[in-house]
């Protein structure tokens, strides 16, 4: 016979503390997160919810090479659109960033199953954004406009007719872990008879 689980276990309060206290973290120290480790988070990432099993996800590691030629498309793309003084503020801003991920969902001709797997891939990033912070390990997420240019597609080797990008996300050691809040849990709640 099965217990009626509790709700008030240590296991259950440390696992909200993590869920709250996940940050979107901006500045990094610049020791590097070991590669082992990310393996291990993107394998966890894909225990993700997902429709019918279909594992739509793709995550892309860029390297040195890759990471330089994405800093320069879009240091192209703000000095194109603000200047180059801009252009040169963000190219020293995204040099900073210890770890690079990209996360692609594969297309479906079906408008709802792409929703359903872009959901999913969603639910992916969560679960490696948490697995990262639990051990003390932060990130940003991005969908700048970069990740919907043409030039970023060829840089990762990615098919757009095939493809698109969920997001581009950073991850390092904090520098600075900000502090945030939430609204009260009863003005988003809306419950029916």
């Amino acid at each position: 016979m099965k217990k009626t689980p509790s709700y008030e276990t240590q296991e259950l309060r440390e696992f909200a503390r993590v869920l709250r206290g996940r940050r979107t973290v901006d500045q990094y120290i610049q020791t590097p997160v070991p590669d082992e480790f990310v393996r291990e988070a993107i394998e966890v990432a894909t225990w993700a919810p997902n429709h019918y099993v279909s594992e739509p996800w793709r995550f892309i590691l860029p390297g040195e090479e890759t990471v330089g030629r994405i800093i320069d498309l879009c240091a192209a793309r703000v000095t194109a659109a603000k200047g180059a003084e801009l252009a040169e503020h963000k190219r020293c801003s995204w040099r900073e960033k210890p770890g690079w991920l990209i996360v692609t969902c594969q297309r479906n001709e079906d408008a709802l199953r792409e929703q359903e797997d872009y959901a999913a891939c969603c639910a992916a990033v969560q679960n490696f954004t948490l697995y990262l912070w639990k051990a003390g390990v932060g990130s940003k997420w991005t969908t700048g406009a970069i990740t919907r240019d043409a030039r970023f597609f060829e840089i990762i080797g990615v098919d757009e007719t095939e493809a698109f990008v969920v997001g581009m996300f950073w991850y390092g050691y904090p520098k600075i872990t900000p502090t945030q809040s939430r609204r009260d849990v009863d003005t988003v709640l809306i419950s029916l008879p």
